[in-house]
């Protein structure tokens, strides 16, 4: 039986990406990666692919002339690969709905925060601005909603005194790497579903924040 295959959208250096290269190989993920997608040419993580012996292309944002003509294009593109799961890894784009619908229960995307707090940009600041003791990172089902998707699993991260934003990202990203191949392990695995505005493991609603993540220390 062949394993599921993944497509995964970047647009920068692909750090998760190589999570996934790496537990792709190790056997962890359950799955395979099928190929590699950027909107963005000359980037890091195409690079990583290419290493990886992994199928890499391009299509640039820059090169349309509207979000939509975009978006039929890139969808053309993750179709002639036929994945089973579309990872979102740092791929900075707003999706349009109907791109979204059209992957609906098969997509997932890491956030860096601790969901639902802190949606967009500047999530690490922001915690820290804001006084709060921890942040930390969730993986989620795409929606409309820009990260705002049923939450599958989150890791908590201290904030430490003094903190400046981009102590808290590396500290935050090191956690990302073990939790968004976990949580596709899931969806290879058929254990995890998305079922209206909730995330089911193993046919059980998971909480409105997703499943704490214990890491194995």
């Amino acid at each position: 039986m062949s394993l599921p295959k993944l497509v995964v959208l970047i647009s920068g250096s692909g750090s998760n990406l190589q999570a996934f290269i790496d537990s792709a190989s190790d056997g962890s993920l359950g799955g395979e990666v099928a190929a590699v997608i950027s909107n963005r040419p000359n980037v890091l993580g195409l690079e990583r692919a290419e290493r990886a012996g992994i199928p890499a292309e391009v299509v640039d944002h820059t090169e349309f002339d509207s979000r939509e003509a975009f978006d039929h294009a890139l969808a053309e593109c993750i179709d002639h690969h036929q994945p089973d799961i579309i990872i979102m890894a740092g791929f900075m784009r707003i999706l349009t709905a109907q791109f979204i619908r059209r992957y609906q229960g098969r997509m997932l995307n890491i956030h860096p925060s601790l969901l639902p707090k802190y949606p967009g940009l500047h999530t690490h600041q922001r915690a820290i601005d804001a006084g709060d003791s921890e942040a930390g990172a969730t993986v989620h089902f795409v929606t409309e909603e820009l990260d705002g998707g049923p939450p599958v699993l989150q890791a908590r991260v201290p904030i430490e005194a003094g903190d400046s934003s981009d102590d808290l990202a590396k500290r935050v990203l090191a956690y990302e790497h073990q939790i968004y191949p976990l949580a596709a392990s899931w969806l290879c695995s058929g254990r995890l579903k998305m079922d209206g505005n909730r995330a089911l493991l193993d046919g059980e609603p998971l909480p409105e924040t997703g499943y704490p993540y214990q890491p194995n220390v």
